[in-house]
């Protein structure tokens, strides 16, 4: 007998990594998660007692045992949980459940790969009371355990939502009574912000910047103000920079 594929893949319960002591520390206060094992550096300080009931067992590794598996101690801090991945919401489920909320702001990211940046960016959200993220499911990273370092917990609160078709979640979002901002450089936009209560925030690349059929779908274009420094070729900000900028824009009205 053929199994058929669960409905919403965001769903399987899978193994994962995580490093370092915050995101460790986050991941074991989620319920949602299974934790199988705690692998701890000899010489790592770590509040067991703490969490001995969520985790099913805990390993000491000596330096040489710790760093043939998990490599340098640094990367890791000497800490490595073993765990269930969470599961999260599919765009729908997501959809429903901000229903409820009369104010919300979602983050679209196009072509944006560098897990330091999505980490960072996932941490602003956190910061700045935004439930989710939504990436295309063909160019975007997975949550590997170095974007879990990076997001310092923020994992735990942000959905990570990965969509087949990004323009058809955008033409979503708007059915939904949704706003759509497009961050851009380009010297025609306009620099004042006065966002909507539902309102999606859209970064592309900083290469590439944000491709023309997600553009095609936006309502408004918005070039954040900065100081242009041509003789270094300083002329634009950081994807994760822009994106904590402007969600900081929305929260605070």
């Amino acid at each position: 007998m053929i199994k058929k594929n669960p409905k919403n893949p965001n769903k399987i319960n899978k193994n994962q990594l995580i490093f370092g002591n915050h995101s460790v520390e986050a991941a074991l206060l989620n319920d949602k998660r299974t934790h199988n094992e705690l692998i701890l550096h000899e010489n790592t300080s770590f509040p067991i007692e703490k969490y001995k009931s969520k985790i099913k067992k805990v390993k000491f590794l000596d330096h040489k045992q710790f760093k043939k598996q998990y490599g340098n101690q640094q990367s890791t801090q000497g800490i490595v949980l073993k765990t269930s991945e969470h599961g999260g919401l599919s765009l729908k489920e997501f959809l429903k459940i901000e229903k409820k909320h009369p104010k919300s702001v979602i983050i679209v990211l196009d072509q944006i790969t560098d897990p330091q940046n999505i980490g960072s960016i996932m941490r602003s959200c956190a910061l700045f009371n935004c439930n989710a993220i939504v990436v295309a499911k063909d160019n975007s990273p997975e949550l590997t355990p170095a974007l879990l370092k990076v997001a310092s917990g923020a994992a735990e609160l942000v959905n990570y939502i990965k969509v087949t078709n990004l323009r058809r979640s955008l033409l979503d979002l708007k059915k939904n009574g949704y706003w759509v901002y497009c961050f851009d450089s380009s010297d025609n936009n306009t620099s004042e912000i006065n966002f909507e209560n539902k309102s999606v925030l859209v970064f592309g690349s900083e290469g590439n910047g944000i491709r023309d059929l997600i553009k095609k779908e936006c309502d408004i274009f918005i070039k954040l103000k900065t100081k242009s420094i041509k003789k270094y070729k300083i002329d634009s900000l950081n994807v994760s920079n822009a994106t904590a900028i402007a969600l900081h824009e929305f929260y605070k009205n």
